[in-house]
């Protein structure tokens, strides 16, 4: 039987991972100490491994393929297939951020002003190719951690750190300077495998499935009863990825109405079918939208 090897990262992606995986119709289960969870699928074969390390696997082939942030792929300048973007983080369904922070009270105000100074981060190549392509010599450390506090204790004059609301870089009194890059978990896929069709359709019946539960975490069913006076008036106030459906009733003059939104308009939008006329309005949720 023919078998994907596919990576799931393990750290701060693990769990929302795994509950995207479920989402989109695969059940994924770590074992406490194993790195290779099971999976309920005979033609997929899990690894765990660290995000940091994944497109250095995939790239040598030890993995067809797995999901790791962009900003590792750049880190590691790893020669890829980049399948599809998956935009989720570990607490949201946001991307993240990396940004170049200094001292609250730093005169520092942009890059320039950083020439022959010391920049801490974890991302130690990309930051060196940002800087080097920024015409501005900085001597980059790698920092194992905690290093937003190089900054406060004299270690670094700046740091090059991931964030998604920039809170806690506010907490350690450090100012945002500039972002230099969006990263966001990507599904990518080595490429020799990508050349084997077996495992290309495998791969993209992943990316389709997992993008259509990303999707389906954004939107939401509406079903509605509407009398026939009433109809035009509610259909004006719908919005959807088409036309909503409209069907006749057994009761004459009546229609069922039901269309897809997105959930953050639903609060506004529900009383507003109200009082156009719309009756026993039900809110659903969606698994994926494809």
């Amino acid at each position: 039987m023919n078998k994907l090897k596919l990576g799931i990262p393990k750290g701060s992606l693990q769990n929302s991972t795994i509950e995207l995986f479920k989402r989109a119709g695969w059940n994924i289960k770590v074992g406490e100490r194993s790195y290779f969870p099971s999976i309920d699928d005979e033609e997929i074969e899990c690894s765990m491994c660290r995000a940091q390390e994944m497109s250095r696997y995939v790239e040598n082939g030890t993995l067809d393929a797995g999901i790791t942030g962009k900003d590792w792929i750049l880190e590691n300048d790893s020669q890829v297939v980049v399948v599809a973007d998956l935009v989720y983080s570990k607490a949201s369904m946001r991307p993240t951020r990396w940004v170049l922070a200094v001292a609250g009270d730093s005169p520092i105000k942009d890059i320039e002003d950083l020439e022959g100074k010391k920049v801490a981060t974890e991302l130690v190549n990309f930051t060196k190719r940002y800087f080097a392509s920024q015409g501005v010599n900085v001597i980059v450390e790698f920092s194992w951690g905690a290093t937003e506090a190089k900054v406060v204790s004299g270690l670094a004059d700046a740091i090059v750190e991931v964030t998604e609301t920039g809170t806690t870089l506010k907490a350690h009194g450090l100012k945002i300077i500039k972002e230099l890059m969006i990263s966001y978990p990507q599904l990518i896929a080595n490429l020799r495998s990508w050349e084997d069709p077996w495992k290309r359709e495998k791969i993209e019946q992943l990316a389709l499935l997992l993008k259509g539960a990303l999707q389906g975490h954004h939107m939401v069913g509406l079903k509605m009863n509407v009398a026939r006076e009433n109809l035009e008036k509610v259909i004006r106030l719908l919005p959807s990825l088409n036309a909503p459906t409209v069907s006749p009733l057994h009761t004459q003059n009546w229609f069922a109405v039901e269309t897809v939104v997105n959930v953050k308009t639903v609060r506004d939008l529900i009383p507003k079918l109200l009082k156009a006329g719309a009756e026993g309005i039900i809110e659903y949720p969606l698994h994926k939208v494809i």
